[in-house]
């Protein structure tokens, strides 16, 4: 098992800038891959960005140049994933989700964090 832990969403005006992180624990070995998705009200969930084992990334169109995601992997016990986000929008406004995936045996299994809301508003 995987647990996802985030912090750090809050208030925002537009223009300002938030960080997001997200600690993984428990049975990460297997991690391929980490990112952040979110939901905004009314609206499917969306993915934000992703960072694989590797260090590739991919980007939503709508966060290029503004978001910039990172991945510390301090032992086998730990990894992190922190969202910087900068030049928030009001349409940023979204519950964010930590998200991880591992492939054991052939099998992939998805993780979710409990989600952190992010408001971007004057």
């Amino acid at each position: 098992q995987v647990q996802l832990v985030e912090s750090g969403g809050g208030l925002v005006q537009p223009g300002g800038s938030l960080r997001l992180s997200c600690a993984a624990s428990g049975s990460i070995f297997s991690i391929i891959w980490m990112g952040w998705y979110r939901q905004a009200p009314g609206k499917q969930r969306e993915l934000v960005v992703g960072i694989t084992s590797s260090g590739g990334t991919n980007y939503a169109d709508s966060v290029k140049g503004r978001f910039t995601i990172s991945r510390i992997s301090r032992d086998n016990a730990k990894n992190t994933v922190n969202l910087q986000m900068n030049s928030l929008k009001p349409e940023d406004t979204a519950v964010y989700f930590c998200s991880a995936r591992k492939v054991v045996a052939g099998e992939m299994y998805n993780y979710w964090g409990q989600g952190t809301q992010v408001t971007v508003s004057s």
